[in-house]
């Protein structure tokens, strides 16, 4: 067996931080900040709040503290969550970006919003000194937000305003790094959810707690008692970095969070802990060189998982070499639930990667799919009709293929709708590119199983998915931003190879065909016949604004597709007298050039 256990990432990535400078120099400036304000200044007020900004070259950093006594009252008279509907009601809507569709509300720590609001003129001034009066963008330099105990919500709370403020250009802005000690939880649920819905919000925000302090285990729910409602408990966001005087772990799994601070509550002797404890706790672990698999127990013959699990709960304090025996069950239990916690974990890794791998994947998933489309061209027929017919096993193989791709699709605009607002609303241009070369390459496919119930008609209206709407708008969106112009050279140059731009072109061809028919039979009323006449017109319309733009593949003029079909019964039964620049088009076999991109068309 190897000599060290292999799970002990949590314990190198607390090192990480630990010797990267960050730990000590957060916490100094808010020792410093402490020193600098007087006693009696900062007990005058209960709501008292000071920050210092210390602009540097390599980086600029924010301190926020208060005084005991506000601590001592706040965190005692405010313990319990304000919702985001009382928030609007005491004329502080700022956090509202928080809220999404599908979780359309969140509470806040009493304490720390009161706080916050009481000195919003201040952090405001705070707010406008740390972004560039011309861009409105934050400070090139890397800023950091740090605060102690009920000062390190407020300085979460800033830094989620920031976050709310960041516009998303491309390349993305640095983000804010958001460092508190002893701080307590600041939100429910709701909050949490938000947060974790915004990955790399989450990430802008590192907790450092040690075994001792109070404060940030004073709203942990017990774990063997009745608990309150799932909207009223306390919830944790970010990365925790637990402490004790034998050692550090990183902790990211929030759930797991909260029964370490539970346990460490229960073994060690809390009181509130004033910066100093900490500043002595970093200057401890910088001194230390701290040696793997030096334990107190014999872990020679312990799984890996279960001897990493045990060297950081020793690192965060918990005593694994009790005689107690309520602790010794305490202890196994806590082990047991944390193996089983991180095997589900694991497994939840192996099925979620790294969502730009997963793109990977889709995009050879589309290879295949541009596979058949070539296939289909030789035929004769095109890729849509050539599916809709279901003429071969190869066009059943790619039903299997479509609903795979669906299902990302899906989950991922399902994904961006659950972000907040403003985060929800920026979607990097890959995922937007690959995102409408999806939706011109499968919807049409969609459309094909639509229509070959002959009953149905208006897919636009009645079954298009709502995915495919939000893809679609967010392209737009996109483009609005983008300078307009009339078809290029190049353009024209490789119009044998397009898409079909408009994803739904062959459902307006579709209705365009069942207009057709209402006209030619003699059971229509006449408000049919009229609205089957407007239909068409329309289309014409549309189809040869789609030519003129080179919007359509050239395989639309293939002999047996279903926009040759409607051409063919459109001849049929409009007047030898109608006029229109589509009929001139076809009816001069001037489609034959198009695939060329003629400019002819001018």
């Amino acid at each position: 067996m190897s000599q060290h256990p292999l799970f002990i990432s949590g314990l190198d990535l607390a090192d990480l931080v630990v010797n990267s400078d960050l730990l000590e120099l957060s916490c100094g400036a808010i020792k410093d900040l402490q020193t600098e304000t007087s006693s009696d200044q900062q007990d005058s007020c209960s709501l008292s709040l000071r920050y210092k900004l210390d602009k540097k070259s390599k980086y600029t950093l924010i301190a926020f503290t208060t005084s005991t006594l506000s601590r001592k009252e706040l965190l005692q008279q405010g313990g319990d969550l304000v919702s985001s509907t009382t928030l609007m009601e005491m004329d502080l809507p700022i956090f509202d970006f928080l809220c999404t569709e599908r979780n359309r509300s969140f509470s806040i720590h009493r304490g720390a919003i009161t706080l916050f609001k009481a000195n919003f003129k201040e952090l405001s001034q705070l707010k406008t000194q740390i972004h560039d009066s011309k861009t409105g963008e934050l400070l090139r330099t890397p800023l950091i937000v740090t605060g102690h105990s009920i000062g390190g919500s407020v300085a979460s709370l800033f830094t989620l305003w920031l976050l709310d403020n960041i516009k998303r250009n491309q390349p993305p802005p640095k983000l804010p790094l958001c460092i508190t000690f002893g701080s307590p939880f600041i939100g429910n649920q709701g909050l949490r959810q938000a947060m974790l819905e915004c990955l790399t919000w989450n990430s802008c925000f590192l907790h450092v707690v040690g075994n001792k302090d109070l404060f940030p285990k004073a709203s942990i729910s017990h774990y063997d008692s009745p608990t309150q409602s799932a909207i009223e408990e306390y919830k944790a966001f970010g990365t925790f970095i637990l402490c004790s005087e034998k050692g550090c772990a990183c902790v990211d799994d929030l759930e797991v969070v909260s029964r370490l601070l539970e346990i460490t509550r229960r073994q060690a002797s809390c009181e509130a802990q004033e910066i100093d404890y900490y500043v002595e706790i970093v200057n401890d672990l910088k001194s230390k060189v701290i040696i793997r698999g030096n334990s107190q127990l014999d872990l020679s013959y312990v799984q890996p998982l279960k001897a990493g699990i045990i060297l950081q709960l020793e690192a965060i304090g918990v005593e694994m070499t009790t005689q107690q025996q309520q602790r010794k069950v305490d202890n196994k239990n806590l082990i047991s639930k944390l193996e089983e916690r991180e095997k589900v974990l694991m497994a939840e890794r192996v099925q979620t990667m790294d969502p730009r791998k997963r793109l990977n994947q889709i995009k050879i998933k589309m290879a295949h799919l541009e596979w058949y489309h070539k296939i289909c061209k030789t035929k004769g027929i095109g890729y849509y009709d050539c599916y809709k017919n279901q003429l071969g096993s190869s066009d059943r193989d790619v039903t299997r293929l479509k609903k795979f791709l669906t299902n990302y699709w899906k989950n991922f605009v399902e994904g961006v709708e659950r972000k907040p607002q403003k985060e929800g609303a920026f979607i990097r241009g890959t995922w937007l590119y690959s995102g409408r070369n999806y939706r011109r390459m499968v919807e049409p496919l969609d459309i094909a199983e639509y229509y070959r119930d002959s009953d149905k008609r208006d897919y636009q209206t009645h079954g298009r998915s709502r995915h495919y709407i939000l893809l679609e708008q967010w392209q737009e969106d996109d483009d609005a931003e983008k300078l307009k112009s009339s078809p290029n050279n190049k353009k024209k140059q490789n119009v044998a190879g397009i898409l079909t731009e408009d994803s739904c072109f062959w459902a307006k061809v579709e209705d365009a065909l069942i207009s057709c028919k209402l006209l030619k039979s003699g059971t229509s009323s006449a408000v049919e016949k009229q609205s089957a006449k407007e239909n068409l017109d329309m289309f014409e319309q549309y189809a040869m604004n789609q030519i003129n733009n080179y919007a359509v593949s050239p395989e639309i003029f293939l002999k047996e597709s279903s926009f040759m079909k409607w051409w063919k019964t459109f001849q049929e039964i409009i007047e030898t007298s109608h006029d229109s620049p589509l009929c001139d088009f076809m009816k001069n076999g001037r489609y034959l050039q198009y695939e060329k991109g003629s400019t002819f068309l001018q």
